[in-house]
Parts: structure tokens; sequence; C-alpha cells
């Protein structure tokens, strides 16, 4: 039981780093609220049904592309919509709420409302035992692959030279400018690998769960709680508050039910932010 647990917990806490590192990497860079991070996850997910479930693409060459044509959706979007209102909190979340209905409309009228689409997953049925613990491969993929795309975005941010003008950016957006650094451009390589992160959390995700176009809504939350908690913009802090939460929801859910941990769990964000509202490692790094 208490290695089952850990395991899901495992997964849970890969699931949601990989969706809360993008939407916190969007922050940091343009100080702005993208409520929309949640669509671009759904996106992700609507793409492997499109291109694997219904055309048949092998697996893993409609999981590359869901994640580039969403992340190259993100930037259109950086450079229609939020360039504008980059370092402004309120319109800047106002319009990723308008975005997140048209969003929504437009794959509901693309791909009905209605009816719940189902992803066969590649492996299906086959389980993973270790000792007590059974785990199926679609659940292992999806941590892998997280932990393998977080792993190449932070050796990016430190070992290029374009993700270090991302992190001076998230730092200082004025003295990066000064010292000749597009802030233009940063923002939209942030918006392209924040939602292209979401589109791959979409992806691994759409063979264990169904997709349909509100399913942002049930991650949104959490992500946003994670970024909040790790520190506004704070990439090591959202990683650390995705394992913290991925434990806490998974315990929380397995001896309660999902409406309980999520209670819980927003009180334990209300009392946590009256004692540290800074999150637990401070602000964009």
């Amino acid at each position: 039981m208490i290695g089952q647990t850990i395991a899901n917990a495992l997964i849970t806490s890969a699931f949601y780093a990989l969706v809360a590192v993008g939407l916190t990497l969007v922050f940091g860079v343009m100080k702005i609220v993208n409520f929309a991070h949640g669509e671009f996850y759904m996106l992700g997910a609507y793409a492997i049904y499109v291109l694997y479930a219904r055309n048949s693409w092998p697996y893993f060459a409609a999981l590359v592309m869901g994640i580039v044509l969403v992340g190259i959706l993100g930037a259109v979007t950086e450079r229609i919509i939020f360039r504008p209102l980059r370092g402004q909190l309120i319109p800047g979340f106002i319009a990723s709420i308008g975005l997140v209905f048209i969003l929504q409309v437009a794959v509901g009228r693309l791909w009905g409302v209605g009816k719940m689409k189902r992803v066969p997953a590649p492996y299906k049925g086959e389980v993973v035992r270790v000792g007590g613990v059974s785990v199926d491969v679609q659940r292992i993929m999806v941590f892998v692959g997280a932990i393998v795309l977080i792993a190449i975005l932070i050796l990016f941010l430190n070992r290029t030279r374009i993700g270090r003008a991302l992190r001076a950016s998230a730092q200082d957006a004025t003295a990066a400018a000064l010292q000749g650094i597009s802030v233009n451009r940063a923002s939209a390589i942030a918006m392209l690998i924040g939602c292209a992160m979401a589109g791959a959390a979409g992806a691994l995700m759409a063979p264990v769960m169904s997709v349909y176009p509100y399913m942002g809504g049930m991650v949104i939350w959490m992500a946003f709680v994670i970024v909040i908690i790790g520190g506004q913009g704070n990439l090591k802090g959202a990683i650390l508050a995705s394992a913290l939460f991925g434990f806490l929801d998974t315990i929380l859910t397995t001896v309660f039910d999902s409406t309980i941990s999520n209670l819980l769990i927003t009180v334990f964000l209300l009392v946590f932010l009256a004692i540290r509202p800074q999150g637990l490692l401070g602000h964009a790094e």
C-alpha cells in the first residue's frame, strides 16, 4: 500500500511539474498570469487524439508534432495577444481568460463538446510490477517524459546563451534590455517553451484520461497553487512545490477523496501564504 502510494505520488508530482514549469517560466519572463495555460494542455491532448487516434500516426511522432504545434501556437498568441500587455497583471489575466473561451469554443466546434474522446494507449494492458507495486506502462511514460523534458529545460536555461537571456529577462527586464537582450524575443521564446511543456503534459496524459474541451480546468488550479507556493517565476521552487503537492494530493485522495483533497490543499495554500507570501524559494531567479 505504501509503495503503491509512493509510486502514484511520484508520477503525479512529475506531471504537475511539467505543467507548472511552463506556467512559471511565462510568468517569470513576461509577468503575465496566463490563465489559458490549461487550454494549451488540452490542445496537446487533442493533438494526440487527432494525429494518433484518428489518423494513425505513430504515437511518438504524434507526441513530438503535438508539442511543436502547441509551442508554435503559444508563440503566436504571445505576439498577437500578450506582447502589448507584458508586465500588466490584470489586463494580461483578463486577456488570458478571453483566450480560454476562444480555444474551448474552437475545439468544441471542431470536435464536439458532449462526448469525451478516448485515445488508445500505445501499450494497452502492459503493467510493470515490482514487489507489490503495479504501474501501467503509459503512466511510466508520463513520469519519464516529464523528467526528461524538465531536465532538458534546465540544461537549456543554464547552459545556452538564449537560456541565460531568458533568466536575465526574468530577473530584471530593464537591465537585460540594457545589455542588448531582446525582451520581445525572450517573451516569445518563453511562451513557446511554456506552452510546449503544457502541450507535452496533455499529450502524455491523453491515453490515461478522457479528452474534452474543458479538461484544462482540471490542472490549471493546481498549477497556479504550485507556482504561488514555489515562488512566482522561480523554476526550482515550482519543481519543489510540485513534489510536495504531488505527494500531498495522492495521500489525501487515497485517504479521503478528490473533493476533500482539493479543499484541504486550498486551506494549506491560504495558511502558507499567510506565513510565507514570497513562496518557498522567493521570486523569479
